[in-house]
């Protein structure tokens, strides 16, 4: 198998671990409804940005880069 074939594997296998851990964890966790999301509701305007949510996914990402880095090493 060509690298990039096998490239492509390891993360179709990564998204789909990632969506079954999201469906079994996401009950609990209650990302996207954490208290400093924005959500405006009007009569027929929605807008709604999951602010805190967004730093929290982004301080894991950059744990993880961090970790993934220093093990290279």
């Amino acid at each position: 198998m060509s690298p990039i074939a096998r490239w492509l594997v390891f993360c179709g296998l990564l998204l789909v671990a990632a969506g079954v851990a999201w469906q079994l964890v996401g009950r609990y966790l209650p990302l996207g409804r954490l208290p400093g999301d924005i959500a405006i509701e009007r009569h027929n305007v929605r807008f709604y940005f999951p602010l805190v949510t967004c730093l929290i996914v982004s301080a894991v990402l950059t744990l993880a880069s961090w970790l993934w880095r220093s093990m290279q090493r």
